[in-house]
């Protein structure tokens, strides 16, 4: 196997950033389900109290991934969330894979790949709780 040693010591500052662009978005759209709890509910098609929930969970996995605290269970959590995502798009609202207006359901599977990194990971070793 061919690698470049330089790069390989860079291999914890990739993971943190990608625990840090991941947490941004998904603290975001937690922070949006929760600003507006019946107005995001409504717009995704979901009771107010499940709305909120996910806002909660989004938050507080975003949180945990830009922390490094509890890191592959935050990636397991976001990982179901988006499972969750595709299958609403698929079932509910058939959408294909690219959608219309960048609603498809590949911008999920993105997501999923990356928490899916973090989780076999364990997030890299920068971190309050290292894995």
């Amino acid at each position: 196997m061919f690698t470049i040693p330089i790069a390989m010591q860079y291999t914890d500052w990739s993971l943190f950033l990608l625990r840090i662009v991941v947490a941004l978005v998904f603290g975001t759209s937690g922070y949006s389900h929760l600003k507006s709890p019946s107005e995001r509910a409504k717009s995704i098609g979901m009771p107010v109290p499940i709305t909120i929930f996910l806002g909660a969970a989004e938050l507080a996995g975003a949180i945990a991934l830009a922390v490094g605290v509890l890191t592959q269970w935050a990636a397991l959590g976001l990982i179901l969330i988006m499972l969750g995502a595709i299958y609403k798009k698929i079932a509910e609202w058939h959408t294909g894979f690219w959608g219309e207006k960048s609603m498809g359901w590949h911008y999920d599977l993105l997501f999923i790949a990356m928490n899916l990194v973090i989780f076999t990971t364990g997030g890299g070793h920068i971190a309050f709780m290292p894995a």
